[in-house]
């Protein structure tokens, strides 16, 4: 034991690790970008690269385009400069198609593209007005003294987007999910710039806040938003009032005896009652919501063709074509560049030869895998979407002869246009099982087609739980377990049993 040393030792060992090239980083990130990213990513590069150009006539081919690669010919400089000529002449040379002056656009294709561009700046929506614009507006021609107009003003400022008054915040960075926080009057008065009352606060809340549209503005909660929407014109009114104080939670539990218990009226009646209830608006501030609507921009069109076929292309309208500029490339011939300028040009040029690059490869992938998916998912084009097949990445993958995370990568948060609708290209994929009639393998989607194909069906007087969902879902061959179908419910957004139970008919 008096022999033992103990200590610290370096001791190196060779170590062989794949390391991703730059060039190689960024064609897997231009690949995973949706086309949108992918025009921003290209315009930024437009204006901070110079060796970028837009090519703006259409048609123009890049078939010299793989031909120059700086990562086997380096622009180094050396003391007489003629290595690097060579290489700047190598390059005219390969990438001649793309300099020749015949090629740039001519006066009339530049109107043409501004027409067309101002053509769609017209087009374009106007910013949708504000539910606080839309509050401001009816404050400013109200016939109000302005001492009222000035403290509902500061009564509407605290008023969230949905509507009511108070806020929402999100639960925590990671949790999407919002927290309503009610305001209390006493902060409102508290906060106002002149001295008030909290009992003049509500006055003016409910007086002339609570009066403007839309309806149900300014409550400070659910129950309360409303009953502020109930008119003399609206059925069962008085019915209502009792309901929404009282009985929300039996309206949405469907436990309609218990509401027919406590007011003593007939169940067509009550449910004549929750019929108008549904008309209301639980948040009636949404339809003046400040976020522009979102729409879906597909990377991908599949169309049919006459012979039944489908043909399949890239929305590349939109993402700017792109080139090496001669102009730029001309630069480098300058002998008086100081060494660290050219070396700085170099690697411009090199980025810029990277991107076209990547461009194109993502092109050539998302079409190939695209069309190896439609391959497997014709069913599903020709018949609709209960026809879908269990298809993996990995089977694309092999099909195409490529890594599976590029098949990943290709397909996330891509969008792909077909005669059926606009789905996510990931929509395609999904696991399956064994039928039991047929010994086929079914997707997952399908045994959720069949799901709701049963609820339309059953008996809404005494409708299936998730047992016996579970029983006719393998009587006709889909063996599924009990947590399956709950999970499955819940995604298709069916209500359990108690709640889809029609109470009028038991009567």
């Amino acid at each position: 034991m008096s022999g033992m040393r103990l200590g610290m030792d370096m001791v190196m060992r060779p170590d062989l690790r794949q390391v991703p090239a730059p060039r190689m980083i960024q064609s897997m990130e231009i690949l995973q970008l949706p086309i949108t990213d992918l025009q921003a990513k290209i315009e930024k590069e437009l204006q901070e690269n110079p060796f970028l150009e837009r090519k703006e006539k259409r048609g123009e081919q890049d078939s010299e385009a793989g031909e120059f690669d700086p990562d086997s010919t380096p622009l180094k400089h050396d003391e007489t400069g003629d290595l690097e000529f060579t290489r700047l002449e190598i390059l005219n040379r390969d990438w001649d198609n793309h300099f020749n002056e015949e090629h740039r656009v001519s006066r009339g294709a530049l109107d043409e593209e501004g027409d067309r561009k101002l053509e769609a700046m017209a087009n374009m929506a106007n910013r949708p007005q504000s539910l606080q614009d839309h509050l401001a507006e009816q404050l400013a021609e109200a016939d109000l003294d302005e001492p009222q107009r000035r403290l509902a003003r500061h009564i509407c400022s605290f008023i969230d987007r949905t509507g009511y008054l108070g806020t929402r915040e999100r639960a925590s960075e990671d949790d999407e999910k919002e927290i309503f926080r009610p305001v209390s009057l006493a902060e409102i008065a508290a906060s106002y710039d002149e001295p008030t009352t909290v009992e003049r606060v509500e006055q003016v809340l409910l007086e002339v806040v609570q009066k403007l549209d839309p309806p149900g503005v300014g409550a400070r909660d659910l129950k309360e938003c409303l009953l502020l929407q109930l008119t003399p014109e609206t059925p069962h009114r008085d019915l209502l009032r009792v309901i929404i104080r009282d009985h929300l939670e039996d309206v949405a539990y469907n436990r309609i005896p218990v509401i027919q218990r406590a007011t003593r009226l007939d169940i067509p009646t009550i449910q004549d009652a929750i019929t108008a209830l549904q008309h209301l608006d639980p948040k009636p501030g949404l339809k003046f919501s400040d976020s522009e609507t979102l729409y879906v921009m597909p990377d991908v069109i599949v169309e049919r063709t006459d012979d039944n076929d489908y043909h399949i292309r890239l929305t590349e309208e939109w993402v700017p074509k792109i080139r090496i500029s001669k102009r730029a490339v001309e630069l480098l011939k300058n002998k008086d560049l100081p060494d660290d300028v050219r070396d700085k040009l170099r690697k411009k040029l090199q980025s810029a030869d990277w991107l076209v690059k990547a461009v194109e490869q993502r092109r050539n992938t998302l079409l190939k895998v695209t069309r190896a998916i439609i391959q497997h998912q014709r069913a599903f084009l020709d018949f609709g979407p209960e026809y879908i097949q269990p298809l993996k990445m990995q089977q694309i993958a092999d099909q195409v002869k490529v890594h599976v995370t590029t098949v990943s990568r290709a397909v996330d948060d891509k969008w792909v246009q077909t005669p059926r609708g606009v789905f996510p290209l990931k929509r395609f994929f999904g696991g399956g099982k064994a039928n039991n009639q047929t010994g086929e393998d079914v997707a997952y989607e399908v045994m959720k087609q069949k799901l709701l194909e049963i609820v339309s069906d059953e008996d809404k007087s005494n409708p299936l739980s998730d047992e016996e969902l579970v029983t006719k879902l393998r009587e006709a061959g889909y063996p599924v377990a009990r947590r399956t179908v709950t999970k499955y419910r819940k995604i298709l957004k069916i209500p359990s049993s108690r709640q889809r139970k029609d109470w009028s008919r038991n009567c």
